[in-house]
């Protein structure tokens, strides 16, 4: 795939990257590997106070960067924004945070271990390559940049092709804040090349966020080299409803997990588990409101959403609800490409959605939801689990023992209740099963590449 801004908007290439030289990858791996040393020569404060100019330094470019994600990727404008804003704060919360996180424990007594003093501590593990997707171009790579860097490490960025201004902003952003040159980076390389690069001792750890294929791949290689990786691989979310939930609010809620980001979120709910008492009712209000969505320009403020990223993430979406037509769905709104230029796609509902549809069990990248009704909680439950992936779930009822029993037994890495699924800066985010494994965000996500190193004295 070329390194490319192509709009997706009109389909046009608006500019177009050469791929770094193996030369050019030498030396981008070697200034990390040498940046180690002074990265691990500074102190929380240091950190906290690069970090915080490289935040300041967003906000003030809110407007410029946006709209590179806006054109590249084709979020709206004012989503794009919150995305940028968001990944300031989300560096401001790693820089209050992270020296606290990463503080010293005493998890026994010493007299226990016969010693006169035992503790953990908490490590920089070293250069940590990042493979990140184009759906949340900013975000995706602040989450791990700004606790990779605040643990003292230092961080290579692989993004998507699609998105080669955004990685390039983000390639020199630290080091404009103040961080030691080579602290963190952005290569222009191909996909597979990702991969190969696992193979070099200067690298120590891998974090992807992507398919199951690409994460298997990077996996693989990350296993063959003995290398730490947090692999977070999207998901076939879940969002149930019973009969005691706020209907309005829900499926409003419901209308923006599914065309957020025109569809395209690992997080956001794709299967829409309905109480049998309520399904009429519920879907009645959904259908209408997911026809009323206009897709349009991300530079204009009445569309709702969108053009999809991608004429390959397009047709992949559609392939799935065509496949579906073609075995007996019941389509309510949507499901066909709309003539014209851009990659655009309608909200679509989908019921009567069969084992033998391939939509059943892969995941649709775009803004299309499969509506289900179910008898009770424990179908509800049954059905949920029956996927491949377990990122996160989305329930509504006002009864608290539904509550429990939903966020105890369901299969994900977050269970939300009455609200939708997100992530926060403090609290760990990642999933199950083929959704991948590891931790972002929170205590969790920054301890995932440092060493945790045990110190005994006699």
């Amino acid at each position: 795939m070329a390194i490319a801004t192509v709009n997706p908007t009109t389909g046009e290439v608006e500019k177009s990257f050469n791929s770094h030289t193996a030369e050019e990858v030498e030396q981008i791996l070697q200034a990390a590997f040498e940046a180690n040393a002074a990265m691990r020569a500074t102190t929380f404060a240091q950190r906290s106070e690069w970090m915080h100019r490289a935040a300041d330094l967003m906000d003030a470019e809110l407007e410029t960067v946006a709209a590179l994600a806006s054109t590249e990727m084709g979020k709206t404008l004012g989503t794009a924004k919150y995305e940028v804003t968001k990944s300031a704060n989300g560096m401001r919360h790693f820089a209050d945070h992270a020296e606290e996180y990463l503080a010293s424990e005493t998890p026994v007594a010493a007299s226990t271990v016969g010693a006169s003093a035992a503790s953990v501590l908490f490590q920089p593990i070293g250069t940590v390559l990042a493979v990140m997707p184009w759906n949340y171009p900013f975000w995706q790579v602040i989450r791990f940049a700004a606790p990779a860097l605040m643990a003292g490490n230092t961080g290579l960025l692989k993004h998507a092709s699609s998105v080669p201004q955004v990685a390039l902003y983000l390639g020199a952003l630290f080091e404009r804040a103040g961080f030691p040159s080579g602290a963190f980076q952005t290569l222009l390389i191909e996909g597979a090349a990702a991969s190969r690069l696992l193979d070099d001792r200067r690298i120590r750890a891998v974090t992807l966020t992507g398919s199951v294929g690409a994460g298997s791949a990077v996996a693989e290689a990350a296993g063959r080299n003995i290398k730490k990786s947090v692999l977070e691989l999207g998901g076939t979310d879940a969002f149930v409803v019973l009969p005691s939930a706020d209907i309005a609010k829900s499926v409003d809620m419901a209308v923006a997990s599914r065309t957020q980001n025109s569809g395209q979120s690992c997080i956001c709910a794709k299967r829409f588990f309905i109480h049998a008492d309520i399904y009429d009712q519920w879907l009645a209000a959904f259908v209408e409101k997911m026809a009323a969505t206009r897709p349009g320009s991300p530079f204009d403020a009445a569309s709702s959403f969108g053009p999809m990223a991608t004429k390959q993430v397009r047709a992949e979406a559609h392939e799935l609800v065509e496949d579906a037509k073609a075995k007996g769905v019941t389509v309510l709104t949507g499901g066909e490409i709309p003539d014209g230029a851009g990659w655009f796609y309608p909200a679509t509902v989908l019921t009567d959605v069969t084992p033998d549809m391939k939509i059943y069990r892969d995941e649709c990248f775009g803004p299309v939801a499969c509506v289900y009704p179910v008898a009770d909680i424990d179908e509800a439950i049954a059905r949920s689990n029956d996927s491949d992936f377990g990122l996160a779930a989305s329930v509504w009822t006002t009864d608290q023992a539904e509550i429990d029993k939903l966020q105890a037994e369901l299969e994900f890495g977050a269970v939300f209740a009455n609200g939708n699924t997100a992530s926060f800066f403090g609290l760990p985010f990642g999933g199950v099963k083929d959704s991948g494994f590891g931790r972002e965000l929170g205590s969790f996500g920054i301890r995932e590449f440092v060493n945790v190193k045990t110190v005994w004295q006699a």
